[in-house]
């Protein structure tokens, strides 16, 4: 496997990394196989910072056919993500788009949810399509990058989660300013990545998501690449943020804070001394037990958590919503997975649950739908 490297910082353009950690061995792939676990692959996962521009960024990317086997399903599954996906086609709505552009689409939810509020033409560009029933729009297999070209009128692009994906940002940008004459709307949503780096969240960066793309840098590539923001909103507290900028040539490039290399080293010096202290609770937690031991999250969330050092050893397997993961192995790890109905009828059962801001969505369908005794470890 040919991975990529990072040499330089994606923002700055310094040869000035600095290292700050690395995971060895890490699953490449954050969904479920029903390969045998021989086959899956690893890689050290090597986070390092700009000394000039703070930014937390990711050294060894991976091959996008190796990160990427199958779609991408993120956002396609639970309450939350259907909430998301209201709100957000409601801000792209209050631009009154006349025909929408929407790069990575995926599934196609968000113009599903947009025909509520009055059908547009809309068009998706996405490498792996995988449209939702009732999604009208039209989609292009391929990349959104300089050889792509769209003559079909348009007056609004949108991306959703898409943003901290891509792995030159810089570039990226750059396309979408050759690609949007003046006048024409940028919407787009991106997780909240310094509240989830804050609240510890282990679906913020990994081999996927491989920059913190936090406000002030997205702020500095929107006025660096001619965008004039126009309106910002937030999707809870801890989950997203609701981009609205307009392509304005005449807008000036803003410096980045001074201050943001200290902030974020010690942000993410903080994150992992909060893992290693959690693993050694849990680990704990689960040895002074003969309770029968869950974790649930076919996913990151899981990854992460056994590679900071969570004993497997008394779990019985893993927990998740996503039919599509049940009865599968989780890719890198020797747990299958189950649908969490499967402890209905069991005693007093405990349930590691780590997975970031749908805890409580997932806390609350179990013990109010599927067992009341149900323990958690948090």
């Amino acid at each position: 496997m040919n991975v990529i490297e990072r040499s330089r910082c994606v923002l700055s353009d310094q040869a000035d990394l600095a290292h700050l950690h690395t995971f060895k061995d890490f699953p490449v792939f954050m969904g479920c196989m029903d390969q045998p676990p021989e086959a899956d692959l690893k890689a050290d996962m090597s986070w390092w910072i700009s000394r000039s521009s703070g930014l937390v960024q990711l050294k060894q990317l991976l091959p996008l056919d190796v990160l990427y086997p199958e779609s991408h399903g993120a956002g396609a599954v639970g309450a939350l993500w259907e909430r998301h996906h209201r709100s957000f086609a409601q801000f792209v709505n209050k631009l009154a788009p006349r025909a929408v552009f929407e790069i990575g689409g995926a599934h196609g939810i968000l113009e599903r949810e947009y025909q509520v509020l009055g059908a547009v033409p809309w068009t998706i560009i996405e490498p792996n399509p995988s449209p939702v029933e009732g999604c009208q729009a039209r989609f292009i297999k391929g990349f959104f990058d300089d050889k792509f070209v769209f003559d079909s009128p348009f007056d609004v692009v949108v991306h959703s989660h898409v943003f901290e994906h891509i792995y030159e940002p810089e570039r990226f940008m750059s396309h979408l300013a050759g690609f949007m004459p003046d006048g024409k709307s940028l919407v787009f949503s991106l997780p909240n990545m310094q509240v989830m780096m804050e609240r510890k969240y282990t679906n913020c960066i990994n081999f996927e998501h491989t920059v913190l793309l936090t406000e002030p840098y997205v702020e500095h590539l929107l006025a660096k690449h001619g965008f004039r923001l126009q309106a910002k909103e937030y999707f809870m507290d801890d989950h997203s943020i609701f981009y609205a900028a307009v392509r304005d040539s005449s807008v000036k490039a803003q410096a980045l804070p001074a201050e943001l290399y200290q902030r974020n080293k010690q942000l993410y010096a903080d994150y992992l001394t909060y893992h290693d202290e959690l693993i050694t609770q849990l680990n704990g937690a689960m040895c002074e037990t003969n309770s029968p031991i869950y974790l649930f999250g076919a996913h990151v969330f899981a990854q992460y958590l056994l590679a900071f050092g969570l004993d497997t050893s008394n779990i019985i397997c893993l927990l998740d919503n996503d039919k599509s993961k049940q009865g599968r192995r989780l890719y890198g790890t020797n747990l299958f997975v189950k649908s969490p109905v499967c402890l209905r009828d069991v005693a007093n059962p405990y349930v590691i649950l780590k997975a970031g801001v749908y805890n409580d969505e997932i806390k609350a369908d179990i013990l109010n739908n599927i067992n009341s005794n149900v323990r958690f470890l948090e």
